[in-house]
């Protein structure tokens, strides 16, 4: 059976419909006054967490976003219900979370973005990560 239409097609339609930023627009509201209101998700595969994360990210697996964020799910998590956040997503390039967000607008969720580029454009640009570790070892001395 033929593809009728493959993932650049599908990729390029959710690109149309989604906001999309840039790691500097991500990184200025991160440093600006409503920085408490970004809600960074990383919906990376868990394998690829070993190279690291955007520091202070919650990660959500592409697979269950969808089960996470519906509150009628029973695996529904309320982070996902805060309406006072934006949620932007991101995963290796760009392409996984520009469906993914398109998906969560699909649901009625209005507040959720996309990083262009993805980590690789994070690294690249010198924004600040963290390891899993890291990132652990922070949180615990939060809590």
């Amino acid at each position: 059976m033929p593809i009728t239409k493959g993932y650049k097609q599908l990729v390029d339609e959710a690109m149309a419909q989604v906001k999309t930023y840039t790691v500097e627009q991500v990184r200025a509201k991160l440093d600006g006054p409503s920085a408490q209101h970004i809600q960074i998700v990383d919906i990376r595969d868990p394998r690829e967490l070993a190279d690291g994360t955007v520091l202070d990210a919650v990660h959500a697996p592409r697979g269950m976003l969808e089960f996470w964020v519906d509150p009628a799910s029973p695996y529904h998590k309320p982070l996902y219900a805060d309406e006072s956040k934006e949620f932007i997503l991101f995963c290796g390039a760009g392409w996984r979370s520009a469906l993914a967000a398109k998906t969560l607008q699909d649901m009625g969720m209005t507040n959720v973005a996309h990083i262009d580029g993805g980590y690789a454009e994070w690294v690249r640009s010198g924004a600040p990560t963290e390891t899993p570790e890291e990132q652990k070892a922070r949180r615990q001395k939060k809590a």
